[in-house]
C-alpha cells in the first residue's frame, strides 16, 4: 500500500481471488482511482498467469513456471495492492463489512468475491478413481506436468471445450490420446451435431481417439497405469487418467454470508449480490441469472465493476462474444444462439479439410443469433460478428 493510502485511512476495497476476473478488476480500478486501499486475497500463490494457456502450454513449450508473467510481489508493486497468498477467507460478516481470514478480522468498504469454480467430479468406483487428475490452476497443470513424465497414454474423460483443447495439445506433443464422453459428439454444448461430426474427424485425423456415447463408471489401477471401465463394451487402459467434465462455481463461502445463489453467486447487471457493498464476478458469478466462464465476459464485466467501485455506477453490456476453441486440428469459433434458431450449414466437400460453417437465424425475423466456424472458415467470423452487431438482438 503506498504512503497516500495508509494517509487515507479508509476501508479498502477488499477483492478475494487473484484469477484473472480479480486481477483485472484491481487493475482497472487503480486506473481510475490511485490512492483507494486495495488488498487482494489469494488461496494459491498469487501468480499472474493466463488460465487459457494451460490447455496449450506443451504446444508453445512452456513449462509451467514460465507460464506466470509475475509473482504475486511484482503484483502487489503494479497494482499498489496488498496481496495476502495462500490464505483462505473463513467467513463473511456482512453486517459489520468484515470478513475473517486466518482468524484475523478484515474490514472493507467493498468486497469483491472472483472465488472462481471448482472442477466437477465424476462418481467412480474402483482404486484408481482417487488418482484422476483435474488442471483448474496453475499448481494442477504443474501437478499434471510431472505426471506426464511417466506416461505415453491419457485418457480425458469429457469432450467440452477444455477436454478437446487438451486433448488436441497432449496428442500434438506425441500422447495417445482417448477422449471420453457420453455425447455422440465433442463441443455437443457449442456445435451443432453436423459440425460436431466434421470436428470429431479433424481430432481423429490429429492422433486423437474420440468415444463417443461413453461413460467411464470404474477405473482401477493396473500395475503401471489405469484400466477405465464402461457398463458396456471394452475397457481402455491409459497411464493418466485427466477429468474434464466441467466447472461448478465456488459458492459455499457466499452461501455461508447469507448471499443469494443462483446458478453462482446471483448479480444484477451491476454485479451486485444479495448484499450491500459485497459484488461478484467471474466463474463464481452468475450475472442476472447466467454464468459466463469464458475470457470475453470477464474483462467487460471487470471493467464495468471496477467503473461501479470507482464511484460510476456502470451496467455490465455484453457485445457479440465469440469462444475461440484453441485445437489446431481444426481451430473453431463459436456464438452459441440465445434461444431457438434455424441452423443453416455449409460444409466442404473435401472431408479431408474439416471446415464448415453454420449459421443461425431467428426462426421469424431471419436475424442471425449464432454461428459455428471451423478451419479455413474461422476467416470469416468478423463479418458474422459485424452482422449480429447491426442490429439487436431478438429476445423472442
Amino acid at each position: 500500500m503506498t504512503a497516500a493510502q495508509e494517509e487515507n485511512g479508509a476501508a479498502p476495497v477488499v477483492i478475494v481471488g487473484t484469477g484473472m476476473a480479480g486481477y483485472t478488476v484491481a487493475r482497472e480500478l487503480r486506473k481510475l482511482d490511485s490512492v483507494v486501499p486495495i488488498v487482494m486475497i489469494s488461496r494459491d500463490g498469487g501468480s499472474f498467469y493466463s488460465k487459457p494457456m494451460l490447455s496449450n502450454a506443451l504446444a508453445m513449450k512452456k513449462e509451467p513456471q514460465a507460464l506466470a508473467s509475475f509473482d504475486a510481489m511484482a503484483m502487489a508493486a503494479q497494482l499498489g495492492a496488498w496481496i495476502r497468498v495462500r490464505q483462505e477467507v473463513e467467513r463473511i460478516v456482512p453486517a459489520e463489512h468484515t470478513l475473517v481470514v486466518d482468524n484475523a478480522l478484515i474490514g472493507y468498504s467493498r468486497l469483491v468475491l472472483a472465488t472462481g469454480a471448482d472442477p466437477r467430479r465424476l462418481r467412480l468406483e474402483g482404486d484408481g478413481a482417487a488418482d484422476v487428475l483435474s488442471i483448474n490452476d496453475l499448481d494442477d497443470y504443474a501437478r499434471f506436468r510431472l505426471a506426464l513424465t511417466r506416461c505415453r497414454s491419457v485418457a480425458i474423460l469429457g469432450a467440452g471445450l477444455i477436454g478437446c483443447e487438451f486433448a488436441n495439445d497432449l496428442a500434438a506433443a506425441g500422447y495417445a490420446v482417448h477422449l471420453i464422453d457420453p455425447a455422440q459428439t465433442p463441443l455437443n454444448r457449442l456445435l451443432p451435431e453436423q459440425i460436431g461430426e466434421i470436428f470429431a474427424r479433424a481430432l481423429g485425423n490429429g492422433g486423437i481417439r474420440f468415444h463417443p456415447g461413453r461413460s467411464v463408471n470404474r477405473i482401477d489401477r493396473s500395475s503401471d497405469s489405469y484400466r477405465l471401465s464402461f457398463s458396456e463394451g471394452e475397457p481402455i487402459d491409459a497411464d493418466l487418467v485427466v477429468s474434464a467434465i466441467g466447472l461448478a462455481p465456488r459458492t459455499s463461502l457466499a452461501a455461508a454470508a447469507g448471499l443469494e445463489i443462483e446458478n453462482g453467486i446471483r448479480t444484477d447487471a451491476w454485479c451486485r449480490t444479495s448484499a450491500p457493498d459485497i459484488y461478484a464476478l467471474g466463474d463464481c458469478a452468475a450475472i442476472e441469472g447466467k454464468v459466463q466462464p469464458y475470457v470475453l465476459p470477464i474483462m467487460h464485466a471487470a471493467r464495468a465493476l471496477a467503473r461501479t467501485l470507482a464511484g460510476e455506477p456502470t451496467r455490465v453490456s455484453f457485445p457479440v462474444m465469440p469462444v475461440t476453441v484453441k485445437t489446431p486440428a481444426s481451430p473453431a469459433v463459436v456464438v452459441v444462439p440465445e434461444g431457438e434458431g434455424a441452423w443453416s450449414i455449409e460444409a466442404d466437400p473435401d472431408a479431408s479439410v474439416h471446415a464448415a460453417r453454420a449459421v443461425c437465424v431467428h426462426p421469424t425475423n431471419e436475424r442471425t443469433v449464432g454461428f459455428a466456424l471451423l478451419g479455413a472458415a474461422v476467416a470469416g467470423k468478423a463479418d458474422l460478428v459485424k452482422t449480429m452487431t447491426a442490429a439487436p438482438l431478438a429476445n423472442s
